[in-house]
């Protein structure tokens, strides 16, 4: 639980362009729907450091403000810190939770999930990257994501009481 006892969640890709900050942006839309802002907060990063400082990719700006969103984000790699200051932070692809698991502390490991298995038409499976693709495959990603946080957000719900915080304040996310 972080100092504003928010659950922080951290969504990780490659260079936190495409698939991690769109994640990001999908995940508060629905934590905002449900009128839950006071209790998540979200950011991203990347496995690596290619594009730190740089906004999302245009792409996925655009397939945001198709669907009424804001990527907003800007690009930062993931830093060891983060695996303190989250609660849960989550990979797009198997790819990304294995560096992510090289690198977290052991005792930190359950804090790590793979965002489809949130997703029960891709349980498993890895959120492709579209980076190199055309517009259609940035629409896909955001079906994905849209499907796995909104799932994402009634796990974090179904291990999080709902009131008082100071039941939550003990709590961790299984993973």
């Amino acid at each position: 639980m972080s100092r504003d006892n928010r659950r922080r969640v951290l969504f990780v890709c490659t260079g936190n362009i495409c698939r991690s900050p769109l994640a990001e942006a999908v995940f508060k839309k629905h934590v905002a729907a449900r009128g839950l802002s006071a209790r998540y907060g979200a950011d991203s990063a990347g496995t690596h450091g290619w594009h730190e400082g740089d906004p999302a990719d245009p792409r996925t700006i655009r397939v945001g403000e198709r669907h009424g969103i804001d990527v907003d984000s800007i690009a930062r790699a993931l830093a060891d810190r983060d695996f303190e200051e989250f609660d849960v932070i989550v990979a797009m692809d198997r790819g990304h939770l294995r560096a992510m698991r090289a690198a977290c502390p052991p005792a930190l490991s359950e804090k790590l999930r793979l965002m489809r298995d949130y997703d029960d038409e891709g349980t498993g499976r890895d959120v492709p990257d579209p980076y190199y693709g055309g517009f259609s495959g940035f629409e896909d990603v955001y079906s994905m994501l849209d499907r796995s946080c909104g799932a994402l957000l009634d796990a974090l719900e179904a291990e999080t009481p709902a009131t008082g915080s100071a039941g939550r304040a003990g709590s961790r996310p299984r993973g």
